[in-house]
């Protein structure tokens, strides 16, 4: 309350009402007091008042608004009112929204008005509406306590009569300004402003500000600010601050709704034309209805494919739903969705093959440097369907590291059969839905990859190739590898069913083709319905002819250089494998390429076409900065207890250094470090046992395990590693660190051992070898049982290495250590080749 304080009335500053004695009364002077002070008006007004507590909205002098009342002690408040002739009570704002029917005065604002009761419209138990003549401000002075209603003592405020400076009509004339823009924003409220404009006068700038402070939307506690103020300069100001943010909200609204309009009156004008277009057309005999349309263009693409009798009967059972459907039906687009679907697919429809088998010879060597096992495949192939005249579905399985060409293979094919190619991964598919398609009766329902390949395709017989197919996942949705198993064999995939389809499709001429970069997590019934295809790793000098050939001659023309911009020296392109992309694949090293083209672009741009860089060895720090890769050494060359084995990762082959020391003990004892897997904790488990049964018979001291304990650790330690192929190279090592012997230079070696001292055959024989060559092994020693593996190898992996086959590790122990002899050796002798 920003009055002037009575120094007799109990209030504080804010204004909070106290309750004062009984027998305290309100001063008044007798003299004229100056505007806007307090002079109870007790010879027309009551000076106790029945208070209705407002929630939204105060109001203002001068008003004269309907109000329904509701409540008990609301009602009684009016009738108690009633009974003291015209019927004055309070209407004063609550501080803050309250649940309860029955408010304190202590929950009100101190500031309010009285209000003439003009008429009651209607009057029930729960609510009364009344006709409320705001007559003046009042402020509640304290409250009186009353057995049924809400009531306290108020004085009246009354407004004196000031006289109209410059500053209060200049304050008038800009909130007038500012309701005239108001008006012409909103027209719904022109007449009765209009009517207020006229009558209104700026001898009274105080109903003027009050009447403002009403037309805007402001907060309570904003207008219940302009109530409080006694002042009119004061009030004048904060009512046009008020109105003139109600003028900019009204702008704000205005802009938005024209913009809508505009965009609805764009959208109706199309619509009122089409549908006169449509008129015209139907008069004219030149249109037909969208049902009929849709119906016609659905019939007709059914007549172009070969239905079977199943089938045909699903559609003509569609078409005749479709038919009573009406379009703006959610059933219509249920079934179209549908019908459109089984007229999307290549019902009968084959590409044309080519079974030339020269021709298809030379684009997959175009497309791929060796990879001969999957060419003499597909040749096989074509070579059956030429002679067959009849194709029959194929699933091969490519697995190999990543990189080596699983995927570009599968396109190569395609092109070399001239069917089209779909490709898409499972790797990470959870649900079964992907395969075998959603039931129509889901929302947002489609059918599964294959019967959307052979959408996309338009063809029956195309190559689709599934990637990634180890990695494929499982959980509570279903099991996709399982739902894999109908598509994937030949004797049932001719009558293939997809759930939202739900009639059979015939996907025996469909090439299937998988990857993977390992079997190990295939399950076995998966594994089963597929012929496997193993691509190994390339050594250095395939990747340097891929590079030279394909990827340098790509990435050129990717890059925008011409052959001139760049070339490489065949150095330059070895070092690259050696020190940046020592992978078995060749994806990194384009990679590398892609990087040395990027910057030469640069150079290109800013020098203009005629910067000319080769390539060589020397300036690939500068390209491709410090090598990743060292050279590669060979682990604890010529010490005793430390012997080099092979192994395959699904990356490729690598070569695994396996070392042992012992520390003097009270009694034997043997330990594995190195994340060994179980497989491998068994392997060196028995290479120990067989170690120390036959320690006399490779020239070992008796004793030599009794007080030593045997630590046995394979490089690098963050690395896991298991596998049935370190059992040799373990035992070699127990005996080289047992005889205090190094083994002989430059060997490799790789094979199980069993507890009698059988060398036991392994796998990835190819990779391993492109390792041992990479690594610059001289001597390796394989198992006997691999040899047949061995011969099938290429001549430029073979050649460089000279290799010894194993039977019994008595084999192993001549090539390990040439100086030394066994005391009884078996009469197999090592086969050399």
């Amino acid at each position: 309350m920003e009055d002037e304080k009575d120094p007799k009335e109990p209030r504080n500053d804010e204004g909070v009402i106290h309750e004062i004695a009984p027998d305290e009364v309100i001063e008044k002077g007798e003299k004229e007091a100056p505007f806007g002070a307090l002079i109870p008006k007790i010879e027309v007004l009551p000076e106790h008042l029945g208070i209705i507590a407002v929630q939204h909205r105060p109001l203002f002098p001068h008003m004269v608004i309907p109000l329904v009342v509701e409540g008990d002690m609301y009602q009684r408040t009016i009738e108690e009112a009633r009974k003291q002739g015209p019927g004055y009570i309070g209407i004063v704002l609550a501080k803050a929204s309250f649940d309860s029917n029955d408010p304190s005065v202590d929950d009100l604002h101190a500031y309010g008005v009285v209000a003439r009761i003009s008429k009651v419209f209607s009057q029930d138990n729960e609510s009364t509406q009344v006709l409320l003549d705001v007559i003046d401000r009042i402020r509640m002075v304290r409250k009186i306590k009353h057995p049924a209603i809400m009531m306290a003592q108020v004085e009246y405020i009354k407004e004196q009569s000031l006289e109209v400076n410059d500053e209060v009509r200049a304050y008038s004339r800009e909130i007038l300004s500012n309701i005239k823009e108001l008006i012409r924003l909103n027209p719904l409220i022109k007449e009765e402003l209009n009517q207020f404009i006229s009558q209104i006068s700026m001898d009274d700038p105080s109903r003027l500000a009050d009447f403002a402070a009403t037309l805007t939307s402001a907060d309570r506690e904003e207008l219940q600010s302009v109530l409080t103020k006694v002042e009119i300069v004061p009030r004048l100001a904060k009512t046009l601050l008020l109105i003139k943010k109600e003028l900019e909200l009204s702008r704000l609204q205005a802009e938005i709704s024209q913009k809508i309009e505009e965009r609805i009156s764009e959208h109706q004008r199309e619509f009122f034309l089409r549908e006169q277009l449509k008129e015209i057309q139907k008069e004219l005999g030149i249109s037909q209805d969208e049902k009929t349309q849709v119906l016609d263009k659905l019939r007709g693409r059914a007549k172009r494919l070969k239905f079977s009798d199943e089938v045909k009967e699903r559609f003509e059972e569609e078409m005749n739903k479709l038919d009573l459907l009406d379009v703006q039906s959610p059933e219509f687009n249920v079934s179209r969705n549908y019908v459109d679907w089984l007229t999307s697919l290549p019902w009968g429809v084959y590409s044309k093959e080519h079974l030339d088998l020269a021709k298809a010879e030379k684009i997959l060597n175009q497309d791929h440097y060796g990879l001969e096992d999957i060419k003499e495949r597909i040749l096989e192939f074509m070579a059956t369907l030429k002679l067959k005249k009849q194709t029959s579905g194929t699933i091969l399985c490519f697995v190999g590291p990543p990189g080596v060409g699983k995927t570009s293979i599968g396109k190569s094919i395609a092109r070399a059969m001239n069917r089209k190619f779909y490709r898409f991964s499972v790797g990470g598919m959870r649900d079964e839905a992907e395969i075998k398609g959603h039931r129509r009766t889901y929302i947002g329902a489609m059918p599964g990859k294959f019967i959307q390949a052979l959408k996309s395709s338009k063809f029956s017989n195309p190559v689709i190739m599934l990637d990634e197919i180890d990695k494929i996942g499982n959980s509570f949705q279903g099991d996709p590898a399982s739902a894999l198993l109908e598509v994937l064999d030949p004797e049932q995939n001719s009558a293939f069913v997809d759930h939202y389809l739900d009639v059979p499709f015939d996907l025996s001429k469909v090439m299937f083709i998988t990857t993977a970069n390992t079997l190990d997590s295939i399950p076995p019934a998966l594994l089963d319905r597929m012929e496997v295809l193993r691509l190994s790793g390339y050594i250095a000098e395939e990747k340097l002819y891929i590079a030279k050939r394909y990827l340098v001659p790509k990435q050129r023309k990717e890059h925008g250089l011409k052959a001139q911009n760049l070339t490489f020296t065949d150095a330059a392109i070895l070092k690259t494998i050696e020190g940046y992309a020592r992978e078995a694949g060749v994806r990194n090293l384009e990679n590398q390429i892609k990087k040395m083209c990027r910057k030469v672009a640069s150079q290109v741009v800013k020098g203009g076409a005629g910067v000319k860089v080769s390539m060589t060895p020397k300036l690939l720090k500068d390209y491709l900065k410090n090598p990743i890769f060292e050279e590669e050494e060979i682990m604890g060359e010529g010490k005793p207890g430390i012997v080099t084995g092979l192994a395959w990762t699904s990356m490729g082959g690598s070569i695994l250094p396996i070392e042992a020391n012992w520390v003097k003990a009270s009694q034997k004892g043997f330990k594995q470090t190195g994340q060994l897997g179980s497989v491998m904790v068994e392997s060196s488990e028995i290479a120990y046992s067989f170690v120390l049964a036959n320690a006399e018979r490779f020239g070992g001291a008796l004793d030599f395990f009794n007080q030593r304990f045997i630590h046995l650790h394979v490089p690098a330690g963050a690395t896991p590693k298991d596998g049935p192929s370190a059992g040799v190279t373990m035992a070699t090592t127990l005996l080289s660190l047992m005889l205090h012997q190094a083994v002989l230079p430059k060997l490799g070696m790789t094979g199980e051992l069993s507890l009698t001292g059988e060398v036991l055959p392994i796998g990835g024989l190819k990779e391993k070898m492109i390792a041992a060559r990479r690594a610059g092994l001289k001597v390796v020693v394989i198992p006997q049982q691999n040899k047949k593996d061995y011969l099938e190898l290429e001549d430029h992996i073979k050649e460089p290495i000279e290799v010894h086959f194993a039977r019994y590790y008595e084999d192993v122990f001549r090539v390990a250590f040439p100086g030394l002899k066994i005391k009884k050796v078996r009469k197999d002798k090592a086969a050399t080749a």
